[in-house]
């Protein structure tokens, strides 16, 4: 590629409120005059909603939705269905060429199990680069939904752990990861930068606490793997390039 990529990871959480989604759009297509991006997201709150109406309750362990046979096909349908297909219509919309895909589509990502405690949840192993370069280097904007490929079937995957293993294998230029705050807040303020050593002292501390901590976790794994710059902020964060920034 001749450009490193943006890779944005948005949550699920976010996804259903007002205006969200046509604000990304707009965002991503600003972003893509520039350099390529890769859209990765979530489905948290859709995945859930759809689970109470099966009567199936949402389960979590450290901010990850444990995943048993049953949660893994509602994921699947949420992801790689309806959500997936709400942000490449309105990334249409805006003008850019969008293409959604599951991490199972060319196998594109490939797991393998996290722990038994975690059910169907898997842990990224491999991502076809070259299956996201290519759609880069065609002006085509990917937008990923995490669920991914193993040895004995699918696996559904944090999204946040997605983004951040897709931005080091392509070397990205910056892996953004898009919530419903402005950064990690210390002491009522959003902290513009971290190191490593301050992160995991402010998980010691319980100042990062429930999903923020996948989020952290992959930051900090992205600019270990030799992504240029993590941060953390919200949508117009996004756009005006404001948030947490984390660094080694």
């Amino acid at each position: 590629m001749s450009l490193s990529p943006i890779v944005i990871k948005v949550g699920g959480n976010d996804l259903d409120q007002p205006g969200f989604i046509e604000g990304l759009a707009e965002a991503v297509a600003m972003l893509q005059q520039q350099t390529p991006c890769i859209v990765v997201h979530g489905g948290g709150r859709a995945i859930n909603q759809l689970q109470e109406r099966l009567g199936l309750q949402p389960v979590y362990s450290n901010g990850q939705r444990v995943t048993d046979e049953a949660a893994l096909e509602v994921a699947e349908m949420v992801l790689s269905g309806g959500v997936n297909k709400q942000i490449v219509s309105a990334l249409l919309a805006a003008g850019v060429d969008a293409l959604g895909l599951s991490g199972v589509d060319r196998g594109l990502l490939h797991v393998e199990p996290w722990s038994p405690e975690m059910g169907r949840v898997g842990r990224i192993i491999a991502v076809r680069a070259d299956v996201l370069g290519s759609l880069c280097e065609q002006g085509i904007t990917p937008v990923v939904s995490p669920i991914s490929l193993g040895a004995d079937g699918h696996y559904n995957v944090n999204a946040d752990h997605a983004a951040g293993a897709i931005a080091a294998a392509l070397r990205a230029a910056r892996a953004t990861f898009v919530t419903n705050v402005p950064g990690v807040q210390v002491d009522g303020a959003v902290a513009p930068a971290l190191t490593v050593a301050e992160t995991h002292a402010l998980i010691d501390r319980g100042v990062i606490t429930g999903g923020m901590i996948p989020k952290v976790h992959a930051a900090l794994a992205a600019i270990a793997s030799g992504v240029q710059k993590a941060v953390i902020t919200n949508l117009p964060g996004l756009s005006a390039g404001t948030g947490t920034v984390f660094v080694a």
